[in-house]
């Protein structure tokens, strides 16, 4: 920069070359640590002793200088290796034109995301890449923080941040050195998300020569505008003052206004100013619309500042008392013709009632008269509006109504021309995509006269309750002039079509249906139609059911309050599950107690946290949270937990941590005691540097001064206090330090008794800490008791229960003792709280639990990690964790079995940004055990991987693979055979590339192409074949394909000796025996045969390759038999029948088929019968039972019978032998066995045999009594009916019956009599008398037809029941003969009964 005497800038000095600048905060590196380690020191002075410290801080940089030494030398070998290896190699071989090893990609993106455009380029020398958009260079510098170029190891990329429609191009990457030149291109098209592009898109920017070029400027923003309130109606400005160093005349720097990140245009709502040192931004009319949060950002060539705040915007006063708050953001979408969607998000105050629904208004431009659109209120938050002019230009607003009254009208929306979209582009008077540098032109004929075609792509785009919206696009053919359309539709299930709109057709390709019933179902159809006519009509819709299909959101999950300012605090909460179209939520705020909800946004905000300003300070808030969608919104969230406002952190950067609590006593002796204590909830935004104890002596129940226990900080969170006095009792207190200072000290402690533990068991672990929590499972880690007790420690027990669940709820986790300091617990329920405890134990027992962990909820939070195993090109074995929440402090832990890891000679920890990677040097059995990762200064974010041998060998094997890499194949070397006995071998390769080579070995000796062996080698699907025409006896041997491919190799082998040698040459040498056999008449199958279901024998054959003059022979025992009915010969299947085969039957049977061209046999003896009576065996049905007048018949049927099967009945396992009583015979295909005069012997299970020479089948059945058990047990006491009773009894009208039986039991069992199962009751027609306990009686005084039936006696006792049957017959005199056939048919039915009675079947 050129200066004047009077120190005025009078010109520039432009450097050749130029480097990239990075904004910095103002102090360098170096400075910043100095300030750090500053603080510190004056922080930690008067409280630690700083010689531990400097020591270690001396080792520590020792250490770091020995390793940078170390890896300086080792860099600089490699690169005088490197340069070494050049110099030797002819340097016109290694020049070559740069090439694109990867090519950028084009990429599709939504406005204000990032995208990258990477490549690889080869080249030597090294090419020189540069960046271009629609031809012109890309220069970073020109546009600060918007592009970033960066080149890694021939990697180059470019970074577009914040893309805007701007970045619509073609962008080219071209690569030059002194060999060439090449370009590759890719595309980037970015998209706006719902909405059509804007009417006034501006202008690309010019960047012409800047005059400042070369000078670095500092912009630092002052004055600036904080969160600020507002109210509907008012007007607002922001404003800021800004300071440009240096000061240069006429120099403007770019002032940009951003709200909720979208750039501000000026217009009626919003006006900018800038007056060279201050920026202002005026809200003419606030509305909610205006709500958010907005940033200056001031820009120059040297990079920009922004800053941030908030603006909320109130309601108005309602016009009406209880009405609602009108609603926001009203916009206007899919534009057309005669149609538009209006769409808009509820309000956050309903007025103290549901709201009811929306109405919509609009007004055409230019005018100012108002028209409803809708005469029932809509609850959609989307509504469409029809019947508007073409050409004309229409504005919209929305009013909310419930039952206290309709809200104000929202702020109207941006105007919008009631056209076809694609004038609507045409009149924007420049292209929506970037300059090609191409146009081309197409003309139509005309086509005047013409029937428009069909409508094409219809489809339900939309569909509530209270409409249906279709969509479709124009017909390809539709001549020259233009088109309208008549939508018609059917209910569902019918072809009755309807016309909607009779009168006029409408212009646009969307249509909204109203007036359909809610949950029918309809189809829709459009037909286009012009002064030629109706055309044809388009395929119909699918089925669509009236109704909502969008529900409202499910309400949002656990809200939390924290901590931020004195006036503000910050709300995060679940998200609610589920949710469709989610547009924000709602979030509301109350005094505690009061139950008085005011809303802390009136614009829905995206996002899961919320900061809510304009509390007071002191008060205490609960919050509660709703979400919205078009459907409606959500029932409220439960409520948060109230919380006081103040500011979280009492210095602006740094505060000293909260208290530490639950001290407890680990171990006491004569004069001393081991304290524990729990780590503070806060830390103060800064590591825990140390603890300070202090204690005080109690007497009689009066504490005394406290006193320092250690001078010196102590960073276990475990001290013993000493110098105490022996049976005296004492109270401790705890205090954390970090940077900040000493915290405030913790509640004191119980009262203590200092005196020597002499119990035997072990003391309480302490110290103990949950992490890799998971929704079923997480890791439990404690430290070892202090006291041990009188044996060391041999085992710990963990103990769980849920948060709320009593005390006695305690139950185990372990049964037998772990030794290690750590487990991991399991199979926990998903969103269950848990605490846990452990106890110690020796030889002694169980000592006392420690204290109770804090609850902790199993749950997978999002986002969580696990550790991942890789291994990379080069065979490294590495484990990798990758964290998104850290933070400034953040730091990853890695251990081993939960002890961190400080020796690095097994592992190398690299770690970049929230990655890092644990590398192992050497693997062995050594590294075995329980990896594990934390993360510091974030809530509890750990993982951990179990390396066991089995998986430490797979990955050495994979390692091995990689470093020594393989061609990997689809299958091994095969053989097999092919038509005329041909031996094919075989491989498949997975992938081989077009300079791979092969060798065919067999036993060593490659072989070559020739007559013997043919081969062939597809590199593109990885076959490679080898052929031989047939084997003979010297190609016994080891076969061998040897494959490579570059750097990897392969080969696989068979082995063809011996006996499997042999049997593949044999089956060479039939298979070239089938194929000319095959060539003249021979058979397909061979003969044999089966036995139909009917038991007839069928032999039968199939034959191929036969022709009319094929004549077929049928031989048995070397006679031809004759060709009769039972000969058939269909479709090439030869068939023999023989029914009720014997043993005449069996011979060898023959079959030749034979022509011109050749004969063929086959032969099948069928000298053994067992396999053809087989079926017969196996059709025997089940035995059964019948009762004969002699006595009992067991029988089963076969389909057929014959002298050659063989049946053999049994009795409990044991042949029966025949006698007159048992008899067994056939009667067709029946075989039974009948017993006569049956007794209790004959009890027992029966079965039949048969048996057809190789195998049998048998059929059992049990035969045994129906009765009770008890009726086998002959209990003197039970109840009995003796005898008395008949059968049947027949008896003429008019008589009078009396029947007499014994009874007997003891004791004297109960009577009960009974007619058709129901009971009777002594009466002047019925006369039921017991006497004696022996004797019943049973009189009917004079009979009638009515007293027919089946009666029974009931006798019951203690002991036992029995009854006893028998039946009563009516009749006329005249009646007579018939009266005595129906009592023979009832002798039969109660002989038939007493069979069943007596004996029971079991299959």
């Amino acid at each position: 920069m050129a200066l004047d005497k009077e120190n005025q800038i009078i010109g520039y000095v432009v450097p050749i070359f130029r480097g990239r600048f990075e904004l910095v905060s103002g102090l360098s590196d170096t400075e910043e640590a100095r300030v750090k380690e500053s603080a510190a020191h004056i922080a930690r002075r008067n409280l630690f002793s700083s010689e531990v410290e400097a020591q270690h801080l001396e080792q520590t940089s020792r250490k770091y200088a020995i390793r940078e030494s170390a890896e300086r030398i080792s860099l600089n070998k490699m690169i005088l290796e490197k340069d070494e290896y050049h110099r030797r190699m002819n340097e016109d071989n290694l020049q070559h034109a740069p090439d694109f090893v990867i090519k950028p990609r084009s990429h599709t993106v939504w406005e204000k995301q990032c995208v990258r455009l990477h490549c690889t380029v080869t080249g030597w020398p090294e090419p020189r890449v540069v960046w271009y958009k629609n031809n012109v260079t890309i220069d970073p510098m020109a546009h600060p923080g918007k592009y970033k170029i960066e080149s890694s190891y021939n990697v180059h990329s470019l970074e577009i941040n914040r893309c805007d429609f701007d970045d619509t191009a073609q962008y080219r990457v071209s690569a030059m050195n002194s060999k060439g030149e090449l370009s590759s291109f890719a595309s980037i098209v970015v998209k706006r998300f719902k909405g059509e592009v804007d009417e006034f898109l501006p202008a690309p920017r010019q960047h012409a020569f800047c005059s400042e070029y070369g000078v670095t400027f500092e912009t630092h923003i002052v004055d600036k505008f904080g969160v600020s309130f507002g109210r509907e109606g008012e007007t607002m400005s922001l404003g800021c003052t800004v300071i440009i160093y240096p000061t240069i005349q006429r120099y403007q720097p770019e002032v940009q206004w951003f709200r909720d990140d979208v750039l501000l245009k000026p217009s009626k709502w919003t006006h900018m100013h800038w007056s060279g040192n201050h920026a202002t931004l005026t809200l003419t009319h606030l509305n909610k619309e205006d709500e958010g949060l907005y940033t200056l950002r001031v820009t120059t060539k040297s990079g920009y500042e922004t800053h941030s705040a908030y603006v909320f915007v109130r309601d108005a006063e309602a016009e009406l008392e209880g009405a609602p708050t009108a609603p926001l953001d009203v916009q206007c979408q899919d534009a057309n013709k005669d149609y538009v969607i209006v769409t808009w998000k509820q309000p956050a105050v309903d007025g103290g009632s549901t709201i009811l629904g929306y109405f919509v208004d609009r007004c055409e431009v230019g005018t100012t008269h108002w028209i409803q659109c809708n005469d029932t209120p809509v609850k959609f938050a989307r509504f469409p509006v029809t019947a508007l002019v073409e050409g004309r230009s229409y504005i919209f607003r929305v009013r909310a109504v419930n039952r206290a009254g309709t809200s104000r009208p929202s702020r109207v929306s941006e105007p919008v021309a009631a056209m076809d979209p694609a004038d609507r582009a045409r009149m924007k008077g420049h292209t929506s995509a970037p300059w090609t540098g191409q146009i081309i032109v197409t003309e139509e004929e005309p086509a005047e006269g013409v029937v428009p075609g069909k409508p094409r792509d219809l489809a339900v785009t939309e569909a509530t309750k209270n409409y249906v919206v279709l969509s479709w696009r124009p017909p390809g053919q539709r001549g020259h002039e233009g088109i309208m359309y008549y939508v018609e539709k059917c209910v569902a299930g019918t072809d009755s079509w309807q016309r909607v709109n009779t009168e006029i057709p409408v212009k646009s390709p969307r249509f909204a249906l109203f007036d359909l019933s809610e949950g029918k179902s309809y189809r829709f159809r459009v037909r286009c139609c012009n002064s030629a006519g109706v055309g044809e009509p388009s395929e119909p819709t699918e089925a669509t059911t009236v109704g909502d299909k969008l529900d409202i959101p499910s309400a949002p999950g656990r809200v939390v309050p924290t901590r931020n300012t004195d006036t503000s605090v910050v709300v995060s909460w679940e998200e609610s599950r589920d949710a469709k179209e989610l547009v924000g939520y709602y979030i509301e705020a109350s005094l505690a107690g009061k139950n008085a909800w005011e809303p802390c946004n009136n614009k829905p905000v995206k996002g899961t946290r919320f900061v809510c300003h304009g509390l007071t300070t002191g008060d205490s808030y609960m919050f509660r949270v709703r979400a919205l969608n078009a459907a409606g919104l959500s029932d409220y969230s439960q409520e948060s937990e109230a919380i006081e406002v103040k500011a979280a952190i009492a210095s602006a950067a740094l505060a000293s941590p909260a208290p530490p609590y639950g001290i407890t006593v680990l171990e006491s002796v004569r004069d001393s005691m081991v304290l524990g204590w729990k780590q503070p909830t806060f830390i103060g935004g800064a590591d825990i540097t140390g603890y300070f104890v202090d204690y005080r002596e109690v007497v009689d129940g009066v504490p005394g001064k406290w006193h320092e226990a250690n001078i010196k900080a102590v960073s276990e969170r475990a001290y013993r206090v000493t110098d105490l006095k022996e049976n005296k009792f004492y109270q401790f207190q705890v205090r954390a330090a970090n940077m900040a200072g000493v915290g405030i000290p913790s509640q004191p402690s119980d009262i203590f008794k200092c005196e020597e533990w002499t119990i035997a068991v072990p003391g309480p672990p302490y110290d103990l800490q949950l992490s890799e929590v998971r929704k079923h499972s997480l890791v439990v880690l404690w430290k070892p008791p202090v006291y041990q007790g009188r044996d060391p420690v041999n085992g710990y027990y963990i103990d769980i229960k849920e948060a709320d669940a009593p005390e006695e709820d305690w139950k185990g986790v372990n049964e037998k003792a772990t030794g290690k300091t750590y487990m991991k617990i399991e199979k926990l329920k998903e969103g269950v709280s848990y605490v846990f405890r452990v106890r110690a134990q020796n030889k002694a027992g169980v000592g006392k639990p420690s204290q109770v962990t804090e609850p902790v909820v199993a749950q997978t939070r999002p986002g969580t990690q696990e550790i991942v195993v890789n291994v990379d090109d080069e065979g490294v074995i590495s484990m990798n964790f990758e964290c998104t929440q850290m933070t400034a402090d953040s730091q990853f832990v890695w251990c081993k079995n939960y002890e961190e890891i400080t020796d690095s000679t097994r592992l190398t920890v690299e770690t970049k940004a929230g990655k890092s990677k644990a590398s192992f040097k050497t693997p062995d059995l050594e590294d075995l055990g329980i990896y594990s990762c934390l993360v510091t200064h974030t809530d509890g974010v750990s993982a951990s991987y179990t390396l066991t041998e089995e998986g430490l060998k797979d990955l050495l094997k994979i390692s091995h693979d990689h470093k020594f890499p393989i061609i990997p194949l689809k299958s091994d070397l095969a053989v097999e055979l092919l038509e005329k006995g041909r031996v094919r071998f075989w491989l498949q390769a997975e992938k081989i590339s077009p300079n791979a080579k092969l060798d065919y070995v067999f036993n060593d000796n490659i072989l070559t192409h020739g007559e013997k062996y043919k081969m062939n080698f597809d590199k593109n699907t990885g076959i490679i074949e080898m052929f031989m025409e047939s084997l003979g006896p010297s190609d016994e041997g080891t076969y061998t394909f040897q494959l490579k491919d570059g750097k990897a190799t392969n080969q696989s082998s068979l082995v063809l000796i011996g006996d499997v040698f042999d049997n593949l040459r044999k089956q060479s040498e039939f298979q070239r025996k089938e194929f000319f056999r095959k060539q003249g008449p021979h058979f397909v199958e061979f003969l044999s045969y089966e036995v139909t279901p009917e038991c007839c024998v069928v032999l039968k054959c199939k034959v191929g390759n036969i022709k009319k003059e094929t004549v077929v022979i049928w031989q048995k025992d070397e006679r031809e038999l004759k060709v009769d009915e039972k000969l058939s010969f269909t479709e090439g299947v030869l068939t023999l029948e023989i029914s009720k085969i014997s043993k005449k039957d069996q011979g060898i049977y023959k079959v030749i088929v034979k022509d011109d061209r050749g004969t063929d046999t086959s032969v099948l003896k069928l000298t053994d019968q067992g396999n053809c009576t087989k079926p017969y065996t196996n059709s025997a049905t089940p035995l059964k039972i019948q009762s004969t007048a002699e006595g009992i018949r067991l029988y089963t049927f076969v389909n057929y019978y014959n002298d050659e099967l063989h049946v053999t009945w049994h009795y409990r396992d044991a042949a029966i032998a025949f006698t007159e009583r048992i008899k067994s015979g056939v009667v067709g295909e029946q075989l039974w066995l009948q017993i006569s005069e049956p007794t209790e012997k004959d009890k027992g299970k029966y079965a039949i045999e048969f048996f057809d020479g190789k195998g049998g089948v048998r059929r059992t059945v049990e035969l045994s009594g129906q009765a009770a058990p008890s009726s086998f047990s002959f209990l003197p006491d039970r109840a009995r009916v003796a005898g008395g009773l008949p059968d049947v009894v027949t008896i003429q009208e008019g008589k009078a019956l009396n029947l007499t039986c014994n009874i007997s039991g003891d004791p004297v069992p109960e009577v009960t009599w009974l007619k058709n199962e129901r009971e009777l009751v002594s009466d002047n027609h019925y006369i039921l008398k017991f006497e004696s306990g022996k004797f019943a009686s049973f009189t009917i005084t004079q009979v009638n037809t009515s007293d027919s039936g089946r009666y029974s006696i009931l006798v019951k006792n203690k002991y036992g029941t029995e009854s006893g049957d028998f039946t009563v017959s009516v009749f006329i005199p005249d009646d007579q003969d018939l009266a005595k056939k129906k009592t023979n048919i009832l002798i039969m039915q109660k002989l038939e009964q007493w069979f069943r009675k007596v004996f029971i079947v079991i299959p």
